[in-house]
């Protein structure tokens, strides 16, 4: 299966009720042909209006982080677990979590990354462990079926809590290490 195949199967979902009420559905951007899946938790206000994962201003955000590294955004596939909009920006609540892990799995069997990156702590319990608290585990690595994962602040909860944007630029130069180290190493 192809990731535009697997769009066109998210896009007739019903699910969950968020179906119903997005703009348009969220799937992911960024290259097809990478090594680095970026995961966030869910669509804002922004996204939904645009289809695109984060564009706002907590994608805004993001893109400076990955510019200070050296990421290109272009060179990395970014998606999140959610593909609608969750009303008012709650964190998605686990039946909608359950209703687009199977869409997730699908992209990351597809795209086969070596390392993936969940961006807040919702990800990050779902792809690291259901334990993980972003104040104490961000910026550690682990093994997880044969793929390296870390977890770091989501970009919204920066704009938030800026005293957490030291963390998250040392989180991000540890990415930009792990990558590097990654894929020369195969």
């Amino acid at each position: 299966m192809q990731l535009s195949e697997l769009r066109n199967i998210c896009l007739k979902c019903t699910d969950c009720p968020l179906h119903a009420t997005r703009l348009n559905l969220v799937f992911g951007s960024g290259s097809e042909n990478t090594d680095v899946l970026f995961v966030g938790e869910a669509p804002g206000k922004n996204e939904d209006e645009t289809g695109t994962p984060f564009v706002g201003l907590a994608g805004q955000l993001l893109d400076l982080y990955l510019e200070a590294v050296g990421i290109a955004r272009d060179k990395v596939y970014i998606t999140n677990i959610l593909k609608c909009r969750p009303p008012m920006n709650r964190d998605p609540n686990p039946e909608e979590q359950a209703a687009c892990m199977k869409y997730l799995d699908r992209q990351i069997e597809i795209l086969d990354p070596k390392i993936i990156v969940c961006l807040g702590r919702i990800s990050a319990q779902k792809l690291i462990d259901p334990n993980f608290r972003v104040t104490q585990d961000h910026g550690k690595v682990y093994r997880i079926d044969g793929r390296t994962l870390m977890g770091t602040y989501h970009p919204a909860a920066l704009l938030r809590n800026p005293g957490c944007k030291g963390d998250t630029l040392r989180d991000f130069e540890k990415i930009a290490e792990t990558i590097k180290g990654v894929t020369e190493n195969g």
